[in-house]
């Protein structure tokens, strides 16, 4: 899959393309990402990307033309249409990024993703070529670089080879592996640790008994964190009646 970033800040990725366990998948071009800055595409002495806007106000708005050229190279270079290779926005206004759409990025053939800057962009551009609008939550970045980042990093670990153990993320928090519920709790060495000890069901060897306790924590800091996926839980037909008695106990400590 390929992602073609647009964005005036294009260092910003070097040193997150080259780092961490997900560069395996940059390297190897599982996900390829290619980097594109409006301000190639402006015309003029000063490569213009941005002007004061129409009625007044603070700060500056990112024009449509240099923005539009610059998509035109793209689709150009990718050879695919926009069906395929839809543009995203990342915008407060735009859905919340999730586990499923992350799923979904990983299985499709990429996109093109718009980072925009200071108060926004041009509305014409967006509403002749934007096709979806993603938000990493109801607060304000300064750009859309680090969601760019965030969804770009959600993918890659998805991809096989990517993570040392493969079923590590089968266990993530929102996988449908552990039904759509938050993690549980992990230990490592030492055993003791300021006076604290590790669960002792943990040191047990009793693999029964430790897949019971883990699926117990889930419910717990689930329900006392985000009953909404607890609810999703049981609306899917996925939580247990051992599960159930479980959360009957809880409710009455909540």
């Amino acid at each position: 899959m390929r992602f073609d970033i647009i964005t005036l800040f294009p260092e910003l990725f070097e040193p997150f393309l080259k780092s961490g366990v997900t560069r395996r998948a940059f390297e190897a071009e599982l996900v390829a990402v290619r980097l594109w800055n409006p301000r190639d595409f402006a015309l003029g002495n000063y490569r213009r990307v941005d002007d004061r806007p129409f009625g007044g106000g603070p700060g500056m708005v990112m024009m449509a033309e240099p923005l539009e050229a610059c998509l035109t190279a793209i689709r150009a270079d990718r050879q695919q249409d926009r069906y395929t290779a839809p543009l995203i926005l990342f915008s407060p206004i735009g859905q919340v990024l999730n586990h499923a759409a992350v799923q979904n990025w990983s299985d499709s053939a990429g996109a093109l993703l718009l980072c925009g800057r200071y108060e926004g962009i041009d509305q014409r551009f967006i509403d002749q070529h934007v096709d979806a609008q993603i938000s990493l939550g109801d607060f304000v970045l300064s750009g859309g670089e680090l969601a760019a980042m965030s969804l770009l990093d959600a993918v890659a670990r998805l991809q096989p080879g990517v993570l040392n153990d493969e079923g590590s993320h089968q266990l993530d928090s929102f996988n449908p592996a552990l039904d759509g519920l938050l993690d549980c709790p992990h230990y490592t060495r030492p055993e003791v640790w300021q006076g604290q000890t590790v669960p002792p069901v943990l040191m047990s060897g009793h693999h029964l008994q430790i897949e019971r306790w883990r699926r117990d924590q889930r419910l717990r800091l689930t329900a006392e964190r985000r009953p909404d996926l607890i609810q999703a839980a049981r609306q899917a037909q996925r939580l247990s009646a051992a599960d159930e008695q479980v959360l009957a106990a809880l409710q009455k400590t909540l």
